[in-house]
């Protein structure tokens, strides 16, 4: 039996040509019961692979409870004569962890953990590399292996060319490492498919007897399959930015480098079948599994506190908080409730350690918000996690944290987009650089990208790429239109290299191209994380992020929190801070008046510019129809214009049972438990997963395999093939065909973009209080919402213009009365005005509206006044002279442009600063031509990208208006 153990997949980036998947699949094809995959330097694809195995495991489970329950299918091949031919479909492959780590100093070697200590060594080398060196790269040397040598196995690459002197490099290599590791090493011997092997085996097998090693066979496969052939040379070519026409020496010889069977290896190394053998006896004595990697919270214990103490301490500390005046019954029946599940499934730490980051943050002012499947509780209120409260709350705790399921609960936190950093930087220092790291998110090709890498590493014309491109939504969202696509942009189809070229981009889509960091998702763990995965540096500064993504780390039941960015709660925070300093009212999230009619008033008439989540177009066209009256108006609101009911054509039918135009039904009484808050019409995700289990009889685990096919944003999306087990799930129930397929059209629309009832309704509270601050006080919410830019929907202009629609007076940049920031200023009527700030201007910085402003005194007088005691240059000048700044000293945009474009650079020379008793002669003053209100209104768009003198249309009234006759 072989065994391979150094198979390179797509995870050794542009290099190998097959997922860590597919090996898994044709290793269980061809009856191999173990494969190491390794790839360089890194460990990031191998959740996969593991993933994977236990999915075939899952399925031959499945064939052989199923031939057992109902027998072999077909008429028994008579006693007589053999059985046919028959692919392994029996076989349940095990992974083995590896990494073929490439050093500086040495010959490449592939390292293989015995143990779970072994494991922990591993990720501590490439750590060592892998932080040594800029993002994408690593820096290992020999040292590191031999100072984290315990628990591993090594394969040594053997290079056969002698250097002066006769030394072979790999042979001193080995017998420096024979000292360290023992009898842990083998030399490994891989065919290069060249007519030289059996000499090259030979030669090998010699050297290796001479230093007392044994040799090993590997095919060293780059693809599972030769049929990857076109594709492997296509990565390389764009690995080393060349065509694939000018690889030479760097393209494949053949495609005979795959993944092989055990007849294959002992044809090809024929002699040296104890090297082939020799791979069955050392996979046995590999036992580690990923499964071993036990995850722990990080303890959060204090001196003197457990952590089920000091959480319960905390949380009738927050009751308290919350309810001066005493808590309600009903949310300290919950809390009681909450904490007793919780401290059975021991998962304290982890709501500790989101409440300290939470506490940090309130702790600087950094306003937050959670959310997630366990967030919307009382506990997660009482900590300060969310501000949803029990009263507004729509969700069972045991929906997310149940006894049955053990997985940890997920709470997602968002903090103001302009401050995260210091959240992020905060974890870090707290837990230390060896406990917290960032998940990855691993980039792949798709569309656009894969059209430009492929077709330039095939010789396309850039003409041509771009033409291709400019179809990606036609012919490469679906398969079969090509010919039309392209006789419609001019392009042949039936050229060989383009048609090559379109094969190559749907065979490329999909594959790994690099690692990125994701937007926030934290791993904290009790002990050192380097010892749990690798970490390595990210393209930020002060970043350190771990190979796995979400999903990997999801499939290993590993901890995540997620650090998110909001720039809403930016513009709500500083909206509260401008309350504060004008009105004297001092606004959380969890104390604005609640169920404000006004505010239900305003977002009925669709007056939603600004507003979080309900200001795009399809919202405001809803907002009339759905009509919302109270809070969960708004969750559903948040929730339905969404992929997942819309694809699913659920909204209509809520729309016409909600007005009373349909009447209120339910498929059965048990999905009526389920539907019955959303008028029997599943909305939100839960709601699909609920069906699948109640109507659909899915058992745990199917329902927990459909769960994470949910997944946002799935890479790989796989919900579909849970639709004939659906479908026939519902149909055995006595559901109407149409009923189950839309449902499922449903469950596929959250595959590409689910929305649970959870995130919907801390969603909502963000809704109600962005909506509550435009409603009440519209020029303070402008003000937040011009000093947050850039984010939501519509430009500064709109902004601007649907303020002064509800009446806020707008007052342009002014040199003497701003500042960096819009500010509200007194309108001399008893309210306020909104003044706009030097951030307006294009291309002036902070740092200039600094100086302007801490050298202003009593007011500027003049262009010159300004350069002179602001110390700018001309360049800032003209591009306040640009932006009309200078109309608040009476000196209009030509004039001001003419002035700072005359300053000389430099400092002002004291002599000269000052007419010296009339005996300087002033240049005369220029005449110029006052510019049109037309030319006024298309200066304003060019420096502020906006206008407070007419709109752009109403020049052209006169001509749109149409000649009465």
């Amino acid at each position: 039996m072989f065994i391979e153990l150094s198979a390179t997949s797509n995870f050794t980036f542009l290099t190998g040509a097959s997922h860590p998947e597919e090996y898994m699949a044709r290793a269980a094809l061809l009856g191999m019961e173990a494969l190491a995959i390794a790839d360089d330097n890194s460990v990031a694809g191998i959740v996969r692979a593991h993933t994977m195995g236990k999915t075939i495991a899952r399925s031959v489970r499945e064939r052989r409870a199923f031939d057992a329950r109902v027998g072999l299918i077909g008429p028994p091949t008579p006693d007589h004569i053999s059985p046919p031919p028959s692919a392994a479909i029996t076989t349940t492959p095990r992974l083995i962890p590896a990494a073929r780590l490439v050093f500086t100093d040495a010959p490449p070697i592939t390292v293989l953990p015995q143990d779970r200590h072994g494991w922990g060594s591993l990720c501590r080398i490439i750590s060592c590399g892998r932080l040594r060196a800029a993002k994408g790269h690593c820096d290992l040397r020999l040292s590191d292996l031999e100072e984290f040598a315990d628990g591993l196995h090594l394969l040594l690459w053997p290079q056969t060319l002698r250097v002066q002197g006769g030394a072979i490099p790999w042979m001193q290599t080995a017998d420096r490492l024979m000292r360290r590791f023992g009898g842990n090493i083998h030399v490994l011997m891989v065919p290069q498919y060249d007519g030289n092997d059996r000499a090259r085996f030979d030669s090998i097998a010699a050297q290796a007897q001479a230093s007392g090693l044994p040799t090993l066979a590997s095919g060293a496969p780059r693809m599972h399959h030769g049929m990857r052939r076109k594709l492997a040379d296509v990565l390389s070519a764009v690995r080393l930015k060349s065509r694939v026409d000018a690889l030479g020496r760097n393209a494949l010889t053949n495609g005979e480098g795959r993944l092989r069977s055990t007849d294959d290896m002992l044809r090809i190394f024929a002699g040296h079948e104890g090297a082939v053998e020799r791979t069955a006896a050392l996979a046995k004595s590999l036992t580690f599994s990923l499964d071993e990697l036990r995850y722990e919270y990080p303890s959060e214990i204090t001196d003197n506190e457990t952590p089920s103490q000091r959480l319960e301490r905390l949380a009738y500390e927050g009751l308290k908080w919350r309810y001066p005046a005493g808590a309600p019954e009903k949310a300290q029946r919950l809390l009681r409730h909450e904490l007793t599940l919780i401290g059975k499934l021991n998962y304290e730490p982890y709501f500790l350690t989101v409440r300290d980051i939470v506490h940090f943050a309130r702790s600087r002012d950094i306003l937050c918000q959670g959310r997630g499947s366990a967030a919307n509780s009382v506990v997660c209120y009482c900590l300060g996690v969310t501000s949803v409260s029990p009263e507004m709350g729509t969700m069972v705790f045991e929906r997310f944290v149940s006894e049955a399921r053990d997985e940890p609960p997920d709470i997602d936190v968002d903090f103001e987009h302009e401050r995260r950093e210091e959240v992020i930087q905060h974890i870090y220092e707290t837990y230390g650089r060896h406990r917290a790291g960032l998940c990855a998110t691993v980039v792949h090709y798709r569309g656009k990208r894969a059209i430009r890498e492929v077709g330039r590493a095939m010789g396309l014309s850039e003409d041509t790429i771009s033409a291709l491109s400019s179809q990606l939504w036609g012919f490469f969202s679906t398969k079969g239109l090509e010919a039309t696509r392209m006789a419609e942009i001019g392009l042949n189809f039936n050229d060989k290299r383009l048609r090559q070229t379109i094969e190559l981009v749907y065979e490329i889509n999909g594959f790994p191209r690099h690692l990125s960091q994701h937007v926030g998702g934290f791993i904290i763990t009790d002990g050192r994380l380097d010892e749990l995965v690798p970490i390595e540096n990210a393209t930020m500064e002060d970043r350190t992020v771990i190979c796995w993504d979400k999903d990997d780390i999801d499939s290993l039941g590993i901890l995540k929190i997620d650090v998110l960015s909001l720039g809403m709660l930016t513009c709500i925070r500083k909206a509260f801070d401008l309350l504060r300093m004008h009105h004297q009212r001092d606004y959380t999230l969890a104390t604005l008046p609640p169920e404000d009619p006004q505010v239900y008033d305003m977002l009925c008439a669709a007056d939603s510019v600004g507003v979080f989540q309900v200001e795009s177009r399809a919202q405001m066209n809803f907002l009339p129809r759905m009509r919302p009256r109270n809070f969960y108006d708004l969750v559903i609101e948040v929730a339905i214009i969404r992929p997942g009911p819309i694809q699913g054509d659920m909204v209509h039918p809520y729309i016409r049972r909600r007005n009373g135009e349909e009447e209120v039904s339910f498929p059965s009484d048990e999905l009526g438990a389920v539907l019955g808050k959303t008028l029997g019409v599943p909305l939100f995700q839960e709601q699909a997963m609920q069906i699948a289990i109640v109507g659909a009889g899915f058992t745990p685990d199917q329902a927990d395999r459909l769960r994470r096919s949910l997944a946002t944003f799935k890479k790989h999306g796989s919900v579909s093939e849970f639709r004939a087990l659906f479908l026939r799930g519902m149909r055995e129930k006595g559901y109407d065909d149409d009923f189950a397929t839309r449902c499922f059209s449903q469950i596929e629309g959250f595959g590409a973009y689910g929305f649970p009832e959870s995130h919907a309704a801390s969603f909502a509270l963000l809704v109600y209080a962005s909506s509550w601050i435009k409603c009440h006080h519209p020029g303070i919410f402008a003000c937040a919402l011009l000093n947050s830019q850039p984010m939501g929907f519509y430009a500064p202009a709109q902004i601007v213009r649907d303020a002064r629609e509800h009446g806020v007076p707008v007052r342009p940049i002014c040199i003497n009365a701003s500042f960096w920031d819009n500010v509200m200023e007194p309108d001399g009527q008893g309210g306020l005005a909104l003044r706009l700030g030097f951030r307006q201007i294009k291309g002036l910085t902070e740092e200039d509206a600094t100086w302007i402003t801490a050298a202003r005194g009593n007011g500027y007088q003049s262009v010159r006044d300004v350069w002179r005691r602001a110390g700018l240059g001309s360049k800032v000048l003209v591009r306040l002279a640009e932006a009309d700044a200078f109309g608040g000293v009476d000196i209009n945009r030509r004039t001001a442009l003419w002035e700072a474009k005359a300053l000389a650079p430099g400092p002002a020379l004291p002599l000269f600063a000052r007419d010296i008793d009339g005996e300087v002669v002033d240049e005369p003053a220029a005449l110029l031509p006052e510019m049109t209100l037309g030319e006024e209104v298309v200066e304003d768009y060019v420096s502020t990208r906006l206008t407070l003198r007419t709109h752009p249309v109403a020049l052209l009234r006169h001509v749109l208006t149409p000649v009465p006759y």
